[in-house]
């Protein structure tokens, strides 16, 4: 993808409804969604042509439209219906798909009730987030400047596009300093998760990550935990301060986009990552891979 512009791919986009040509997928500028956030979408990743825990990507993209106070016009399975077909016209089966709902022109101010609610899927070819050569050495996090907010600022359950404004500038001060990506810490200085995945850290036989009251529990995050469950790794969901990291052993980090990925150094903080994290890499494949 490297270069290439993503307003000028080929194939179509599915777009409130109809299938468009990619390149007349568009929005006037003066869109709610564009100059005041009132947007939502979702991450997923078809392997072998089906798309992984997609219902639950479905119901989470109402769920958040809900939280932003607006109506998506298309059922649960109207939308993993125009997933499933936008898949198969793009004629792709290993890619990545995005839906997106959001407020269009009809009012513009803050204010926007009787906004036409629009929604659109894209699917595109896009392999591991990371470079695949380096990603079970794992990767280096720097700390990021921004915190995740109080929940009582933010809807922090949505999948909001606001809420990755700060991610953004995070993830690029990270690069900027040469690392791969940034761990967030909370309002209240307790680690969080990167800026576009969960995190995990291990000690002995057990798995620690942070409660997801004030960022989003991912998809990928739950369906990890499951599988390290099955594995009888002890699985605890706690408040976690940053001088924690100090004592563990392994970390990665999880998402659709992501997938399971090591993590090899934290700002000051160093890990090895070993048994626990090629297990989660090895487990989540086979539970992404259609039998």
């Amino acid at each position: 993808m490297a270069g290439v512009s993503f307003d000028k791919l080929d194939g179509v986009i599915w777009y409130n409804g109809e299938f468009v040509k990619w390149e007349d997928a568009q929005v006037h500028v003066l869109t709610h969604g564009l100059h005041y956030a009132s947007s939502v979408f979702e991450g997923e990743r078809a392997y072998g042509g089906e798309i992984f825990e997609l219902t639950k990507h479905s119901q989470r993209l109402h769920d958040s439209a809900k939280m932003m106070g607006f109506e998506i016009p298309y059922s649960v399975q109207e939308l993993d219906d125009a997933c499933r077909e936008t898949l198969k016209r793009q004629g792709l089966t290993n890619a990545y798909v995005r839906p997106i709902a959001w407020r269009g022109s009809e009012m513009m101010g803050v204010s926007a009730q009787h906004n036409s609610i629009n929604t659109a899927i894209a699917v595109w070819d896009w392999p591991s987030y990371f470079d695949p050569e380096q990603k079970m050495k794992g990767i280096r996090l720097d700390i990021a400047e921004w915190k995740r907010p109080d929940p009582a600022t933010i809807p922090c359950k949505a999948k909001a596009a606001g809420l990755y404004m700060i991610c953004t500038l995070s993830k690029h001060a990270a690069e900027a300093k040469g690392y791969a990506d940034a761990l967030m810490f909370d309002y209240r200085g307790q680690i969080a998760e990167a800026t576009g995945a969960n995190v995990f850290f291990t000690q002995g036989n057990e798995i620690h990550t942070p409660t997801p009251d004030c960022f989003l529990d991912g998809i990928t995050r739950q369906t990890v935990i499951g599988l390290a469950k099955k594995r009888q790794f002890k699985v605890i969901e706690r408040a976690i301060m940053p001088d924690e990291m100090a004592t563990f052993e392994e970390c990665f980090i999880t998402g659709s986009a992501a997938e399971v990925t090591p993590v090899s150094e934290i700002g000051p903080y160093n890990f090895q990552p070993g048994a626990i994290c090629k297990q989660m890499v090895e487990d989540y494949t086979a539970a992404v891979t259609p039998k």
